[in-house]
């Protein structure tokens, strides 16, 4: 169930490093502000681990292609 849901979390992840940006350039909420580092890096680290995780067959992520046999 895990492997399945690995793409949700990598998007997760990635929406996750983008509010800690957003957190970042905002003046109005000092808090947002002084964890937007955190906030960012937290979504760097979940990216890392769930970009790895192999999905199962059939749901390859966009972009990927599959290595092209040699002799044909």
């Amino acid at each position: 169930m895990f492997k399945q849901r690995a793409r949700q979390f990598e998007f997760a992840s990635m929406a996750l490093m983008v509010l800690g940006i957003v957190a970042l350039c905002q003046p109005w909420i000092a808090v947002l502000h002084q964890y937007s580092v955190a906030i960012i890096i937290a979504g760097l680290v979940a990216f890392n681990v769930f970009s790895r995780i192999k999905t199962p067959d059939g749901d390859e992520p966009a972009g990927s292609a599959r290595p092209a046999r040699e002799g044909h």
